[in-house]
């Protein structure tokens, strides 16, 4: 049975890559500022790796990430590599933990199977697009009577025929951001009643990083700007299996020379492609922590002597665009 723990005495942050590709420039600078706070506080440094959604994972990449951040000079007190009281920490082996959450979640009558396509939402021309570029699940296509043993009967299914949705109450949730500063979302409004198990059996994002987050004593969430749009969701998850949300920060991403967002695309913005130019990771910290407004001027500089000067207040607003050549420039650094 799926029972939150009591929070540690010391403040926990966590990095969770995602190991489909390269670890690049925008993904290294969030990884910092977690680790950079969590650190300055004293407390107790997590790294998960989210395999969750197997055929998107590329073998031997999780390892290659985790080099890539400790060649940045970053350290985790629990992890794949260290253990931790807290393990196994990839993803694709705690679907144990995640079927028990929905178990509590079912029996507090939060649950339904939908059997409504992707394609059947889209044709809800009418209505707003939202999250993922589809309309909110409206309430109306919730189903009105349940089948008794609706829930074991697809759990013990090897071919489900319906995903299983979160039933969302109409209020709104607010939450205090340490770079956005006060967030406020409508869940019912923006996204509706959302997928936390996906036909073909795979456990959605939202779910599974909830269920990680509370299992492994999360209390800050540092993570890019781009899954703000998520944090609503999720607050209404943890509430609903009994926890208390963490603390949040969504760091501006970073952008390519062209103002787009960097992606595991981008070659040559790779941590393995700027290390294969010859880069120190001393200069690409340094770079790193300037872009966070920690540093004056992008100078040479280990991370361990960022954390004294870490402060959330000084972290910019806006996306930090990179430079040309980036290589060529930190080289000369």
């Amino acid at each position: 049975m799926f029972a939150v723990p009591d929070l540690p005495s010391r403040p926990r942050g966590r990095y969770a890559p995602s190991p489909t590709g390269l670890l690049h420039v925008g993904s290294a600078r969030t990884a910092l500022a977690a680790w950079l706070s969590i650190r300055a506080q004293g407390g107790t440094f997590v790294l998960r790796v989210e395999d969750l959604d197997g055929p998107r994972a590329v073998p031997g990449m999780d390892a290659a990430i985790l080099d890539d951040l400790r060649w940045m000079g970053l350290d985790w007190d629990h992890g794949p590599d260290v253990g931790g009281p807290d393990g196994p920490y990839h993803q694709s082996e705690r679907f144990g933990h995640y079927e028990d959450a929905l178990t509590r979640l079912h029996a507090r009558q939060r649950l339904f199977p939908c059997r409504v396509s992707r394609k059947d939402l889209q044709e809800l021309a009418t209505a707003p697009h939202g999250s993922g570029g589809l309309p909110p699940y409206p309430a109306s296509l919730r189903p009105t009577y349940l089948v008794p043993g609706w829930f074991e009967e697809l759990r013990n299914h090897d071919a489900p025929d319906a995903a299983i949705r979160f039933l969302v109450k109409e209020r709104p949730v607010t939450f205090q951001d340490h770079v956005c500063g006060a967030v406020t979302e409508e869940v019912h409004a923006a996204v509706g009643d959302f997928v936390l198990k996906r036909r073909d059996g795979v456990y959605a994002y939202q779910l599974a990083v909830v269920v990680d987050d509370l299992l492994m004593g999360v209390t800050e969430v540092v993570r890019g700007q781009d899954l703000l749009d998520s944090t609503a969701r999720q607050i209404l998850l943890i509430e609903a299996l009994g926890g208390a949300p963490p603390a949040y920060a969504h760091v501006p991403l970073v952008v390519n020379a062209d103002g787009d967002k960097l992606s595991k695309r981008d070659d040559g913005l790779t941590i393995q492609s700027l290390r294969a130019a010859g880069v120190t990771p001393e200069a690409f910290v340094g770079y790193l922590g300037h872009s966070l407004g920690l540093l004056d001027a992008p100078a040479p500089c280990p991370a361990s002597a960022l954390v004294a000067r870490f402060d959330w207040a000084k972290i910019p607003k806006q996306p930090w665009r990179l430079e040309d050549d980036l290589a060529g420039r930190l080289q000369e650094r």
